[in-house]
């Protein structure tokens, strides 16, 4: 029995296709002239099988019919195999060629009906595997629509002659009662007559099923190729936004070296004379000051600026640092987290931009925590000092009766990537196993050589 999204010979298209390796479709299958992929080397080979098949199929029933005595003078043998081979044949290029198919196997049905070739069961599978052809396989659908048009109702012309010469050739008629409204004669005609309605509607029918089916396929690949490059541009802007950001606190950052650096060079013309000695300390602090600006500005020299943008909450950029890791842990806590902060090691100086990247991140994690795990959840949030790098761990439970996944694609996990790979550092992020997330974002806090950026 045939399926509706099915061809009767091979899938007309894998069941989940790979985008990856599927040929492109460039065309909307919503726009008009869209149609179908070109017929792959495996559907080429299982048509050719196809048409073998019927053939030998069809032989083998030609045989069984002259056995059988289907008629009185039946066609010669010869004959009968040529035009089981027109049947068969055409049907190696049904999705090629699908309307000429339909026309030449529709000729030869017709032939092999007047030449009394002894076979019927494969001629009327070919046809209908024609006609099913024209509706699931032929690009022009105006094309599709009059070719099998003009087969049916030809197919059914010749039926109705044929029924009327049955009906007035005294024996054609033989054994049939003429009386009665319904007589066996008038029912036999009808049988034939519902029996052929039902299958041209059939053959009709299928195909127009396979092509739309083939078309809400193609519908749905490009829809989710419109989606994934929907979603490469929303992080592309995302990374931008971040980098934008990134330099405004950069920009803070290194104004508030330079702003030192003059205040401590003011005090060292100041004492010169009167005390070399501290003169000497306030200009190490100023070439201190000046190469950590430098440094951090080569961390982040691919990033633009970006003007205009408020400080948060009152609070200038340049003053939240891992100092303030504290209160915005209490914060996570009066939002209804389970939140406790631990620092483990000898706290050791961060620079500036560093220390103000690991604040966003533990923002943005602590955020994640309360998005995705809900009130409740229990999170750790560590500070480890080493004697060469700065580690920062924020670590969270799911609440009770859920289990915290969140997406690797994430928008704030591509921000939190940015602000690490600008201080050089490494990020680990993953679900665990037992439930919850970990965020992992370890800085070095050597000077790095100039060339390593």
């Amino acid at each position: 029995m045939l399926r509706p999204d099915s061809d009767p010979a091979a899938p007309d298209a894998p069941a989940a296709p790979d985008l990856a390796t599927a040929p492109e479709v460039v065309d909307d299958p919503d726009a008009p002239g869209w149609h179908r992929a070109p017929i792959t080397g495996d559907q080429r080979r299982a048509d050719v099988l196809l048409a073998a098949g019927m053939l030998v199929g069809g032989v083998l029933s030609l045989a069984l019919g002259r056995t059988a005595g289907m008629y009185d003078e039946p066609a010669a043998g010869w004959v009968s195999v040529l035009v089981l081979l027109g049947l068969s044949a055409p049907l190696a290029v049904r999705r090629r060629w699908p309307s000429a198919v339909a026309v030449v196997v529709a000729v030869a049905f017709v032939v092999l009906a007047e030449t009394r070739v002894p076979e019927t069961l494969f001629a009327n599978i070919a046809l209908f595997m024609a006609l099913y052809s024209v509706g699931a396989w032929e690009p022009r659908r105006t094309r599709a629509v009059w070719v099998r048009a003009v087969v049916v109702v030809g197919m059914f012309v010749w039926l109705l002659i044929a029924m009327f010469q049955a009906v007035t050739d005294p024996e054609g008629i033989e054994g049939f009662s003429n009386a009665g409204a319904f007589s066996p004669l008038v029912a036999f005609l009808l049988i034939q007559l519902l029996t052929n309605i039902l299958y041209f509607a059939g053959a009709w029918w299928f195909g127009e099923h396979a092509w739309g089916a083939a078309r809400e396929r193609a519908r749905t690949e490009w829809r989710g190729r419109q989606l994934v490059g929907e979603r490469r541009r929303v992080e592309e802007q995302a990374v931008a936004i971040e980098r934008l950001r990134l330099a405004r606190e950069l920009h803070d950052a290194v104004a508030h070296h330079v702003s030192m650096m003059g205040v401590q060079a003011a005090a060292a013309r100041m004492v010169l004379g009167a005390d070399p000695q501290q003169a000497a300390a306030a200009l190490e602090q100023v070439e201190d000051s000046a190469r950590e600006a430098v440094d951090e500005l080569h961390g982040l020299l691919s990033t633009l600026r970006h003007t205009g943008a408020e400080t948060e909450a009152g609070n200038a950029v340049g003053s939240l640092s891992v100092e303030r890791l504290p209160e915005l842990v209490q914060q996570a806590s009066d939002a209804g987290l389970v939140a406790q902060f631990q620092v483990v090691g000898d706290p050791l100086r961060v620079p500036p931009l560093t220390s103000l990247n690991l604040y966003r991140i533990c923002q943005e994690a602590l955020t994640n925590v309360r998005k995705h795990a809900g009130t409740g959840a229990r999170v750790d949030v560590r500070l480890r000092y080493a004697p060469d790098a700065v580690e920062l761990e924020v670590a969270n439970d799911a609440a009770a009766g859920r289990r915290v996944r969140m997406a690797s694609g994430g928008l704030g996990l591509v921000g939190m990537r940015e602000r690490v790979a600008a201080d050089g550092g490494t990020l680990e992020t993953g679900a665990r196993g037992r439930g919850g997330y970990l965020v992992r974002a370890r800085v070095p806090l050597a000077p790095r050589a100039g060339g390593a950026r």
